[in-house]
C-alpha cells in the first residue's frame, strides 16, 4: 500500500508533468498534426530533448547504481536483436494510434485534468487493451 507521504510526492509530480505538457502544448491536437504533417519542428524539438533527457538519464542509473524506491539496484536489460520486428509493430501501432487520437497516454489525462472530458473515452479504451494484454500476456508470442 502506498503511504499518504508517497502519494502527495507522485500526484504533485504528475501534476507538474501535465502542467508542463500543457504549457508546452505538447497535448494541442494542432501541433500534433503539424508534426505528422510535418510542417512544424516544435513536436520535434520537444522529443528530441526528450530522447536526450532519456539518455542521460539512463547513463546515470546505469554509473552510479541508482536504487528503486524499495533499495533495489535498477538494471535495464540490453534488447534482444532477434525482437526487433516487436518493436516495430508495437512503435507502429503506437504511433498509428497517437495520429489517430492527436494524443499519447501521458497527456490524455492532462487533457482530462484541463477540462476535456471527451478524452474519457480513450482513456477506457487504452485502459481496456491494457487489461486484454495483461489477460492474454501469457498466451501472445513473446
Amino acid at each position: 500500500m502506498i503511504s499518504a507521504k508517497d502519494f502527495l510526492k507522485y500526484l504533485s509530480a504528475g501534476t507538474l508533468f501535465g502542467f508542463v505538457l500543457m504549457k508546452s502544448e505538447v497535448v494541442s491536437w494542432f501541433r500534433i498534426q503539424e508534426m505528422f504533417r510535418f510542417d512544424a519542428f516544435h513536436m520535434y524539438g520537444i522529443i528530441g530533448l526528450a530522447i536526450v533527457v532519456g539518455l542521460i538519464s539512463i547513463q546515470i542509473i546505469k554509473r552510479r547504481n541508482v536504487k528503486d524506491l524499495e533499495g533495489n539496484i535498477i538494471t535495464i536489460p540490453p534488447k534482444d536483436p532477434k525482437q526487433v520486428t516487436r518493436y516495430i509493430v508495437g512503435g507502429s501501432l503506437f504511433g498509428l494510434g497517437w495520429a489517430l487520437l492527436g494524443a499519447c497516454p501521458g497527456p490524455m489525462f492532462a487533457l482530462l485534468g484541463s477540462g476535456i472530458t471527451i478524452i474519457i473515452v480513450p482513456i477506457v479504451a487504452a485502459l481496456a487493451g491494457t487489461y486484454t494484454y495483461g489477460a492474454l500476456r501469457s498466451k501472445l508470442p513473446h
